[in-house]
Order: structure tokens, then C-alpha cells, then sequence
């Protein structure tokens, strides 16, 4: 048996005052994965009760700045009666409690949003007094571009898709808020003074879908990109995935023997961990690159071409597929990009079973895949008609 001395010594940090807003981030000694742990107080009583979740990251740096976060949340909000919480009191726990369980992309837009919502109302803007002339000032004022994230410099106008995009979050804040207690039991919100407020939304949106010729072309046009566009090309295409899924793929979710691929929940928009079978195609151009780089593991199939440790950016994909549909030749201006090869897939699928296409695509439901993405046919509709003739001549029903 090993000695105290010999045994390994685990991370712990902790942030906050004993009894008050204490949260400390731990290694699991079983798992070694990071966990948050904090100290709650059951509603109407003055028992507490000790709750933990996981961190979601093996960055103990991160793990610390989440404790820090929510042991702050925790001590500027303990005691704020749901008649008093601000928008700036909601945004913060909210940020530490649920925005914290999402996903990169997914929280760095949540803080774009919160810090452009707090600077349009004002920090102290009483949540429970939003009402609808709010609402529509801020849809007004976005759409043209007055109010926008600080990252956008200039004033441009912005689609009603993107303008619901950004009410949506505020919207998903109000509704938590309205079903989360504070410590002493009360809800931070008695309700969402926004609910049933209708979201714009584009009426007929454009969907484009690239076409086979324009595909052949912006495969003929990689080379001149890069070979790793050629790559993402194939693996769109031949899989239908989203590209933030594709960037993020490790050589080790890739089985060449099985012809399989899997997709890890934390990488995928709906959190949805499945495996798909690949085609002659991808495993092509798999092996290839594996022989090239001679990559294995969890190695980034995808890695940055400035630092091989990490996968390469979404931005270094979006200027890959704008110099890539420049040089083949694609209508500028009309939202032709990487989830146009997502719409092909399920387009070129149609005669797939439904339920099996939906899986293999990654979609949520078979609804979404019927509304949004599949496209109207004309060759399929002509077949259609053909065979409707036939049948009626041969005298069948």
C-alpha cells in the first residue's frame, strides 16, 4: 500500500468567503476529471445543501475562472429579491450557470449578446420592466446596425435572421430566470415580460444549394487554397455535416478499417453523439491525408496551420470558402457558403429512408431536415410525372 507521501497530490482551488459565496474547483480523485462545487441553500430553510458539476474543460485555468465567476454571481446576487434583479444580475448568473454548459462558439456569443443587450438598455436596466416598446426599438435600431457587438466597428445592416438570433438569447435568459430561485427561495424573475412577443424573421430566406458543376469546381479551385479545404470539401460534401463538427474532428473519432466516423456530442450544435458510415469518396481523401501527415489519435485532422495543437479556426475556414468560391466562380452576394453543401446532402439523399438520412446528417429532427434543408427537384418532380404516366397506361393504380 502507498505511502500518504507517495500518493498523488490533487488540484484544488477555491474562490469566495467560507458561509458566504464559497465555490471551489477540484480534481476527481476517482476520474481526475475538474469539477465545480459550491454550497446552496434550500429554499425557506437554513439548511445547506452541496451540489457540483462538471467543469466541461481539462484547462485548470478555465476551471478557476469559473469559480471565480460563479463564487462573484454568487456574492454581488445572493439576497436580490426577483422585484429588483437587473439585467446585468441575470446575465451574470446566467452566464456562469448555463452559458458555462454550452460550447465555445455558443458562449462566446453569449457574452457578445449580453454585453450589446446590457450596452443598448443599460446595465441597470430592471429586468421585469421590459416591455414592447423595447423590443421593437431594439429590433429598429439592429437591424440597421446602430446597436451592434463590439467586435463589428462600423454601422451595417443586419438580416431579420440574425436580429431573432440575438432576441432569442434574451428571451432564453427571461424564461430561466422566470423557473431559477435565488437563495432565499424567491424566483429571479416572477415572469418574462417579453413572452409571447413575435420574433422578425426572413419570410422567403435564401437557401442556396451548390450544384454539382459548382462543386467539381471549387474542388478543381482547393489546390490553389490549400489541401485542407480540399479535405473539408470532401468531408461536407460526402457526410452533410456541419463545418464546426468537420474542424473539429480528431484522427482518433476516424475508423478507416470500419469505414465509420463519429461525432462527439460536444462538438455538434444539438449536442447529438452518433456514428456514420463513409463513403468511397471521404475514405479516399482520409487515407491520403493520413499518409501525408502520418497523424494519429487524438491529433486534429484539421489542425491550425499556425499552431498543429489545435484545430483550425472557423474564420480560416469561412476565407478558405470565400477564396475558394471566388476562383470557382460562384455568385457573390447570395449566402452560398459551407452549409450550402449541407442542404446538396440532404438534397442528393432524397431517396434515402428519412429516418436514416436524418441520422446521418446530424439532424434533430426529420422536420427540420424536411423544412430547411431539402430542396424542391425538378428532374425528381419530371421522373415523378413520367412515372405516374406509366403506370397509368399499364392501367396500374
Amino acid at each position: 500500500m502507498a505511502s500518504r507521501k507517495q500518493r498523488k497530490k490533487l488540484w484544488s482551488y477555491s474562490a469566495g468567503e467560507r458561509g458566504r459565496n464559497r465555490v471551489r474547483a477540484y480534481e476527481d480523485p476517482k476520474t481526475g476529471a475538474l469539477l465545480i462545487e459550491w454550497w446552496e441553500r434550500q429554499p425557506g430553510t437554513t439548511t445547506l445543501k452541496r451540489k457540483r458539476r462538471s467543469a466541461q474543460t481539462e484547462d485548470r485555468t478555465v476551471a478557476k475562472r469559473q469559480a471565480d465567476e460563479l463564487a462573484h454571481a454568487f456574492g454581488a446576487h445572493e439576497v436580490r429579491p426577483s422585484a429588483e434583479a437587473t439585467l446585468q444580475t441575470l446575465f451574470d448568473i446566467y452566464s456562469v450557470e448555463v452559458s458555462a454548459q454550452k460550447g465555445e462558439s455558443k458562449r462566446q456569443h453569449d457574452r457578445r449578446t449580453a454585453e450589446m443587450f446590457l450596452r443598448y438598455f443599460g446595465p441597470g436596466k430592471m429586468a421585469k420592466t421590459l416591455n414592447r416598446r423595447d423590443w421593437d426599438a431594439f429590433i429598429a435600431d439592429r437591424r440597421t446596425g446602430k446597436v451592434r457587438p463590439t467586435s463589428v466597428k462600423k454601422a451595417r445592416a443586419v438580416s431579420d435572421r440574425q436580429v431573432g438570433y440575438d432576441l432569442q438569447f434574451l428571451l432564453s435568459v427571461l424564461n430561466w430566470a422566470a423557473s431559477a430561485r435565488n437563495a432565499t427561495g424567491t424566483f429571479l424573475l416572477e415572469a418574462n415580460p417579453l413572452r409571447g412577443l413575435r420574433i422578425p424573421k426572413n419570410e422567403s430566406p435564401k437557401r442556396q444549394v451548390v450544384t454539382d458543376e459548382q462543386y467539381e469546381a471549387l474542388r478543381g479551385a482547393a489546390e490553389q487554397v490549400g489541401s485542407l479545404f480540399g479535405l473539408a470539401l470532401v468531408v461536407a460534401h460526402e457526410t452533410g455535416h456541419r463545418i464546426q463538427s468537420i474542424r473539429l474532428l480528431r484522427w482518433s473519432d476516424v475508423d478507416l478499417e470500419r469505414g465509420m466516423i463519429r461525432w462527439r456530442a460536444e462538438n455538434d450544435k444539438i449536442g447529438f453523439e452518433h456514428s456514420t458510415p463513409l463513403s468511397s469518396e471521404i475514405m479516399a481523401a482520409l487515407q491520403q491525408q493520413r499518409a501525408k501527415t502520418m497523424a494519429i489519435g487524438d491529433a486534429w485532422v484539421f489542425p491550425s496551420p499556425a499552431d498543429p495543437s489545435k484545430p483550425c479556426s472557423r474564420h480560416l475556414l469561412r476565407d478558405w470558402w470565400e477564396r475558394g468560391a471566388k476562383l470557382a466562380g460562384l455568385p457573390s452576394g447570395e449566402r452560398y457558403g459551407w452549409h450550402s453543401l449541407r442542404r446538396k446532402f440532404a438534397t442528393d439523399m432524397k431517396d434515402a429512408p428519412l429516418r436514416d438520412l436524418t441520422y446521418m446528417g446530424g439532424w434533430k429532427n426529420s422536420q427540420t431536415l424536411l423544412t430547411c434543408y431539402q430542396q424542391p427537384d425538378e428532374e425528381r418532380q419530371r421522373e415523378a410525372l413520367a412515372n405516374r404516366t406509366r403506370r397509368r397506361a399499364s392501367g396500374g393504380s
